[in-house]
């Protein structure tokens, strides 16, 4: 789209996440044959990461150190002076292309191999009746332990990005173990929640076949509604396995993109003493507000409240990850 229309001097900027590589190896040689025209000679590219923390209105576009790059040290300046006039944090000027794009696709990585982290220390913490939130906040009183929590890891970003270098890796000949073990680990969450809850609901003989189950949360993150790449959605495809009636509630969610994304019918009202088990799937600060008395009145006598998110203190609930 962009080819055809440039000009002599021009600049084009990418700002998504690509793998190192990306930018000169597959979109200068379309921009090139699209426009006629040879890079550093006719036209310039540049490279500047996209940093968005969704829900997020302490960190905003302005506030976010920014990384940039260009294919000529006279490109880079430029680009560089360009985002300075808006980045009030600051501009770092990497220095290459395939410098700024590993340093960004390495951004999520390194979270996402983080939080598969923590979500293997909560197995293993489960199975030895240990409770894992307790453990992190013991933890976390050393100045340079890393406050990570267990969790579903779903989005555009952590549980995508991750991919692209994996793929470059295997392109050149290297198969990375750690990223893609991260990855399997994380994706198996929602599974392993759903397998957490049956099993609670079992030691209470409560019946899972045929069993309401209330879902608070379906956004991949608190207090934003973008549901790209939720994980909330394997939690619910497991329990419907297992034969129970999965009903969703979500404030921050349009009805109609729930339906459309996933199929999902949102609940607007879960009414009181309706459900057999309630998961706290995400944290939205609504939730929160809501307070565990307001959330257990949902449920019926004897249901299991899962906090997976940890929301709430241990002793208010039934089962955490």
């Amino acid at each position: 789209m962009i080819g055809p229309y440039l000009s002599d001097g021009d600049i084009v900027i990418y700002e998504s996440t690509v793998y190192p590589g990306c930018t000169e190896e597959d979109c200068v040689p379309v921009l090139e044959q699209t426009s006629g025209k040879k890079l550093n000679e006719d036209f310039y590219v540049g490279y500047s990461p996209e940093r968005i923390n969704p829900g997020d209105k302490q960190h905003r576009l302005p506030d976010i150190k920014k990384v940039t790059a260009g294919s000529t040290r006279e490109a880079a300046d430029l680009v560089d002076a360009l985002y300075s006039t808006i980045i009030r944090a600051g501009t770092h000027k990497a220095s290459a292309i395939k410098v700024a794009e590993a340093a960004k696709v390495i951004e999520n990585t390194q979270r996402d191999l983080n939080i598969a982290l923590v979500n293997e220390l909560a197995i293993i913490f489960s199975k030895l009746g240990i409770d894992t939130e307790a453990v992190l906040e013991a933890a976390g009183t050393k100045w340079n332990f890393l406050p990570f929590r267990p969790g579903l890891v779903g989005g555009h970003c952590i549980g995508v990005d991750p991919y692209y270098l994996t793929h470059k890796a295997e392109a050149i000949g290297y198969h990375p173990e750690i990223i893609l073990a991260g990855r399997r680990l994380n994706d198996a969450m929602g599974s392993y929640a759903a397998s957490a809850l049956v099993k609670a609901m079992l030691k209470r003989r409560l019946h899972v076949q045929g069993a309401r189950i209330l879902i608070l949360g379906l956004t991949f993150k608190e207090n934003c509604p973008d549901l790209r790449n939720s994980k909330v959605i394997d939690l619910i495809a497991e329990l419907k396995e297992f034969g129970a009636q999965v009903d969703v509630h979500d404030p921050w969610v349009d009805p109609e993109e729930a339906r459309r994304e996933y199929g999902v019918e949102l609940v607007a009202d879960p009414g009181t003493g309706t459900y057999d088990s309630i998961v706290l799937a995400v944290a939205h600060d609504e939730f929160k507000e809501m307070g565990v008395a307001k959330i257990r009145q949902m449920g019926r006598d004897h249901a299991v409240l899962f906090d997976l998110k940890s929301l709430f203190p241990a002793d208010e609930t039934d089962l955490r990850l």
